[in-house]
């Protein structure tokens, strides 16, 4: 199985998982969609996105003397967008609806992250 296969069955996996999701992605760190279930439309938008906003994460997270970044949320009145560091190569996406259960997003994305960061190690 090819790499670009075995990243969009992480992304059905994690669809499976938490079938509220509206979407989930893996980019690269420079803002390149590598595997998604987003629109084609959304895609290179969220996945240049998402890349901002690892890179913004990780910044403020050093400077500030967190350690290093597990995750940036951003919330707004219709949901979430959160983005998960996946090794120094890529970025995962998960977007939810409001009531989403952010507990089990951090528990499923820190398992995927693992396994993508081994996928393209």
């Amino acid at each position: 199985m090819s790499i670009q296969s075995e990243l969009s069955r992480v992304v059905s996996d994690l669809r499976r998982s938490i079938p509220e999701l509206n979407g989930a992605m893996v980019a690269s760190v420079d803002g390149l969609s590598v595997a998604h279930d987003f629109p084609e439309s959304e895609a290179e938008r969220m996945a240049a996105m998402a890349a901002t906003a690892l890179g913004l994460g990780k910044r403020i997270s050093d400077r500030t003397g967190l350690g290093e970044m597990q995750e940036t949320v951003v919330r707004g009145n219709s949901g979430y967008l959160v983005v998960y560091a996946a090794g120094e190569q890529a970025v995962l996406v998960l977007s939810g609806p409001f009531n989403s259960n952010l507990g089990l997003m951090r528990i499923e994305a820190r398992a995927a992250s693992t396994e993508i960061n081994k996928l393209l190690g």
